[in-house]
């Protein structure tokens, strides 16, 4: 398991019931790279990812 499992279990078991839009998502990313900075390519590439994953070229 890699550390970062425990955040994403702790997210799917305090709001895995949630129905949220992927704008939502895309505002609490940018908020969070508003306030860590440091992380910006990593949500950069993680937001990418998701944005292409249906892409058939990748």
């Amino acid at each position: 398991m890699y550390f970062t499992d425990r955040g994403i279990e702790e997210l799917e078991s305090r709001r895995g019931e949630e129905d949220v839009t992927l704008a939502w998502v895309a505002e609490r990313l940018r908020e969070f790279v508003d306030l860590n900075p440091e992380f910006e390519t990593p949500i950069e590439r993680f937001a990418t990812w998701l944005a292409r994953l249906d892409d058939e070229d990748d």
